[in-house]
């Protein structure tokens, strides 16, 4: 086993350890009511059967949201399928068998890259975890290759004024200019705003939100 190969396996290994020991609602990110990403979801000209990847959905209450609201093509996808069966837990046999799961790693993905005519990207804190050049990469081309002409990407990070760890973990920091420069001329930056996560403590995280077109 190569070096990337044992770092893939660790990622993995991190994030099931972090979702095995705490509950949804105890994970610094959680968010009742993802009001952010909604908003930007309502920028998105799309129809309830259009599909909708949620990149690192982990035990994400987007998906719940996305049900709720009667989407009909919800792909959710994670590392950790502890996370994902968290999130199936919660939603229920019922609304679970609504969505398509699938446990990849979007850094070395095997079964993501097999998707097509993606309407909306949502990335809420995955990104951020990227600091080597070619799982940034990665990243990006498989976002190209997924994500339809028109199509919609929602990503949000840790802003400029953000933490500089999470869960143990390193994080690169945003701004919309520097997201805007890493998807390239392809797309075009429709919208975007400064938002504070507070998270279960308290305690406040500073985000960017972006909401892109492709050209």
């Amino acid at each position: 086993m190569n070096y990337t190969n044992i770092m893939n396996a660790s990622m993995k290994e991190h994030w099931n350890e972090i979702y095995a020991a705490l509950d949804a609602d105890e994970l610094t990110w959680y968010e009742e009511i993802p009001e952010a990403s909604i908003k930007l979801l309502s920028g998105c000209h799309i129809n309830k059967n259009d599909p909708i990847l949620d990149v690192g959905a982990g035990a994400s209450t987007f998906v719940d949201y996305l049900v709720n609201q009667g989407f009909r093509n919800i792909i959710a996808t994670d590392i950790s399928e502890i996370a994902l069966d968290k999130l199936k837990e919660r939603l229920g046999k019922e609304k679970t068998s609504r969505v398509r799961w699938i446990v990849d790693d979007i850094t070395r993905p095997v079964h993501i890259r097999d998707l097509s005519d993606i309407a909306v990207w949502h990335d809420r804190a995955v990104l951020h975890f990227l600091l080597e050049e070619n799982e940034q990469q990665e990243y990006l081309s498989t976002l190209k290759k997924v994500i339809r002409k028109g199509g919609y990407v929602i990503i949000a990070a840790f802003s400029l004024k953000g933490a500089k760890k999470c869960s143990g973990l390193n994080v690169k920091n945003y701004d919309q200019d520097m997201l805007a420069g890493f998807l390239g001329e392809d797309f075009s930056l429709l919208d975007h705003f400064d938002y504070t996560h507070h998270m279960p403590s308290g305690g406040p995280r500073p985000y960017i939100y972006t909401l892109f077109q492709k050209n």
